[in-house]
C-alpha cells in the first residue's frame, strides 16, 4: 500500500512540474516548441497565445529566460547547451553563455538542520566560529566563511535543502522531452536527445555529491605537485561529507575585477598566459581539466600564482580522444582545410548522403580568410566557434565530450581577452604544438600506439566466435534472412580466414616481445620480433593479391 501511495504521488509530482514547465515556456512565448510533438496532455497546458508575454525579445534570450525562471536543472542544463553550438546554433549557445544561478540562500536554522544531519553535531561544535549567513549562493548550494578549531580560515560549501529531489524529478520529465523529441522530430535523431539527457543527468547527479568535488580537487592537487604557478584550495576532510564541503579560503583578487588586478601592480599578460598554459596541460598532458574558466573561478594570488575555485564540473579525455583532438588542433594552426575536413568527417557523425565537397570548400574558405590577418591575430576561440558553425550547417554532430573541449577553450580565450585583450591563445598553444610533434616522432609513442592497436585486435579476434554464433543463430531461427550472391565466395572467405590467422599470430608475437620473452637479440625477444616481421610480410602479400584482383 505503500508503494502504491509513493507511486501515486510521484506521478502527481511529475504531472505539477510538466505543467509549471509548458506554462512557463508559453508565458516566454516558446508554446511553438511543442507543436511538434502530439501530445494532449502538453496543448492542454498552454497558454493561449495572447496570454503570451514579452514577445519582443528575440527568441534565445526568451529560452534564456525561460530556463532561470525553471530553476537549477534547468539552468545547468541550458548552461551545458550552450557548449553545443553544433546542435542549438551559435546565437542560442552564446546567448545561454550568459545564464547565471543566483539562488536564494536557505535560512539559517535549515542549514544547521543539515549539518546536524551530516556529522551529528552542530556548526559550533565542528567550527571555532560559523557565519550562519551565506555570503555566496548559486544553484546547488551556498558559501558560509568558517574558522576551524586549528586557526584555519575556511569557507563552507552547504548543498540546498531539497534539491536533490527536485533535480531528479526535473531530470526524469527531461528524459520524457527527449524522447518525444527522438520520436516526433526526426532531424533531431542526429543529435541523440535521449543520450544528451541521460549523460547530462549523470554529471549533475555527480555535482550533487561534494565528495566528487573534492575528488577533483586533490586530483588537480596532484597533477600540478611541484607546479608553484596554480593553487587549488586545500580540503578539509573532517568537516567534509556528501552535502558539505569545507575548503581553505583563498585570499587573493577575482579574475571578474581586471581592474582591481591592474591596479595590484600585476602583470595581467603574465597571469592571462599562465592561466592558459595551466589549462592546456590539463587538456593535452593529464586528460582531466576543469571545465568551467569563467573569471570569477580564477583568483589571483600572492607572487602571481593562479588559485583555481569550483571544480564540480570537469572534463575527462581518454590517450585516443587526445590523439585525435590534438590532431584537430595542429590541422587548425597549420591551416590544413582537407586534413582538418577530413579529421571532423572521421570523428563526428555526419548523415550519409553529407556534402563532402561543400563542407571542405567551406572549411578551406574559413582557413585562408583566418590566415590572411597572420597567425598570431587568430582568434582560436572563435575559429573553433565557426567550425562549429559550418558542422551544424552540414548536419555534422560531435561527441558531448569533444563540445566540453571547444566550450572550454573558448571561455577560456574569452577570460584571458578579458584580463588581457592583446591575449593570443595561438601563441601560448605553440610550445605545446612543438612537443606535440616532437614526442610523435619518438619511438615510444608509436610502441604505445600499436600496443593499444594490438588490443583493439586482440578483442575484436575475442569476440568474432561468439558473435559469429550468434549470426549463425539469428539464422537458424529465422530472425536473420539474407539473399545475396556474391562472387567467387570460397577465395573470399580464404582471404578473411587468413586475415585473422595473421592478426592473431601478429598479436601473439607483439605479447612476446612486449614481455621479453627470451632468446634475445639487441634486447628484444628474437621469437616475438621474427613473428612480427613474419606476419608483416605474410599481411603484405595477401593485401598485393587482393589489390591484383580488384584489377
Amino acid at each position: 500500500m505503500k508503494n502504491i501511495r509513493s507511486h501515486t504521488n510521484t506521478i502527481a509530482s511529475k504531472a505539477k512540474r510538466q505543467a509549471e514547465i509548458i506554462k512557463v515556456f508559453s508565458h516566454y512565448g516558446l508554446a511553438d516548441w511543442f507543436a511538434k510533438i502530439p501530445d494532449g496532455r502538453i496543448s492542454d497546458f498552454l497558454i493561449k497565445p495572447e496570454q503570451k508575454t514579452i514577445a519582443e525579445k528575440a527568441p534565445a534570450e526568451r529560452l534564456r529566460l525561460a530556463l532561470t525562471a525553471l530553476g537549477p536543472t534547468f539552468i545547468k542544463f541550458g548552461q551545458v547547451l550552450s557548449t553545443r553550438a553544433d546542435m542549438v546554433g551559435p546565437e542560442i549557445a552564446a546567448e545561454l553563455q550568459k545564464l547565471q544561478s543566483h539562488t536564494p540562500a536557505d535560512p539559517p536554522e535549515q542549514v544547521e538542520a543539515l549539518i546536524i544531519e551530516e556529522f551529528g553535531k552542530n556548526p559550533n561544535e565542528l567550527f571555532s566560529s560559523f557565519d550562519s549567513v551565506a555570503f555566496s549562493s548559486a544553484s546547488i548550494g551556498q558559501v558560509h566563511r568558517a574558522r576551524l578549531k586549528s586557526g584555519d580560515d575556511v569557507v563552507v560549501k552547504v548543498q540546498h535543502i531539497g534539491i536533490e529531489p527536485q533535480i531528479r524529478l526535473d531530470l526524469d520529465l527531461l528524459g520524457d522531452f527527449a524522447k518525444l523529441i527522438e520520436k516526433h522530430v526526426p532531424e533531431s535523431e542526429a543529435y541523440q536527445p535521449v543520450a544528451t539527457t541521460r549523460e547530462f543527468g549523470r554529471n549533475l547527479l555527480k555535482e550533487l555529491d561534494f565528495t566528487s568535488e573534492r575528488r577533483n580537487m586533490e586530483r588537480f592537487t596532484r597533477n600540478f605537485q611541484g607546479d608553484e604557478t596554480l593553487h587549488v584550495p586545500v580540503v578539509f576532510a573532517e568537516t567534509s561529507s556528501r552535502r558539505v564541503l569545507t575548503m581553505e579560503l583563498l585570499e587573493g583578487i577575482s579574475g571578474s575585477q581586471p581592474e582591481d588586478i591592474a591596479s595590484s601592480g600585476a602583470d595581467l599578460s603574465t597571469f592571462a598566459k599562465r592561466a592558459a598554459n595551466i589549462y592546456l596541460n590539463m587538456i593535452l598532458r593529464d586528460g582531466f581539466y576543469h571545465a568551467d574558466p569563467h573569471p570569477g573561478n580564477f583568483y589571483l594570488l600572492n607572487g602571481g600564482v593562479l588559485g583555481l575555485l569550483d571544480s564540480g564540473m570537469v572534463g575527462r579525455i581518454d590517450d585516443t580522444m587526445r590523439e585525435e583532438f590534438e590532431n584537430v588542433l595542429l590541422a587548425l594552426v597549420q591551416a590544413d582545410a582537407e586534413e582538418l575536413s577530413e579529421l571532423l568527417l572521421r570523428y563526428g557523425s555526419a548523415p550519409q548522403n553529407v556534402d563532402k565537397v561543400g563542407f571542405r570548400t567551406d572549411i578551406g574558405d574559413l582557413l585562408d580568410d583566418a590566415m590572411n590577418s597572420g597567425i598570431e591575430d587568430i582568434d582560436l576561440g572563435d575559429l573553433l566557434a565557426q567550425v562549429v558553425v559550418i558542422m551544424r550547417r552540414y548536419s555534422i554532430s560531435m561527441s558531448a565530450r569533444v563540445a566540453l573541449i571547444i566550450k572550454t577553450l573558448v571561455m577560456l580565450e574569452g577570460t584571458s581577452k578579458l584580463l588581457s585583450p592583446h591575449f593570443s591563445l595561438i601563441e601560448v598553444l605553440e610550445p605545446f604544438r612543438r612537443k606535440i610533434i616532437k614526442e610523435r616522432l619518438n619511438p615510444r609513442h608509436w610502441w604505445k600506439k600499436m600496443r593499444r592497436q594490438v588490443g583493439d585486435i586482440d578483442r575484436v579476434i575475442t569476440s568474432s566466435p561468439r558473435a559469429l554464433a550468434d549470426l549463425i543463430d539469428s539464422f537458424q531461427s529465422g530472425q536473420l534472412k539474407m539473399k545475396h550472391e556474391v562472387p567467387r565466395l570460397e577465395i573470399t572467405i580464404n582471404r578473411v580466414v587468413a586475415g585473422v590467422l595473421i592478426a592473431s599470430f601478429f598479436l601473439g608475437s607483439s605479447l612476446l616481445l612486449s614481455f621479453g620473452v627470451p632468446p634475445k637479440i639487441f634486447g628484444l625477444s628474437a621469437l616475438g620480433t621474427l613473428g612480427c616481421l613474419s606476419s608483416l610480410f605474410i599481411g603484405l602479400q595477401l593485401l598485393w593479391s587482393i589489390r591484383n584482383n580488384i584489377r
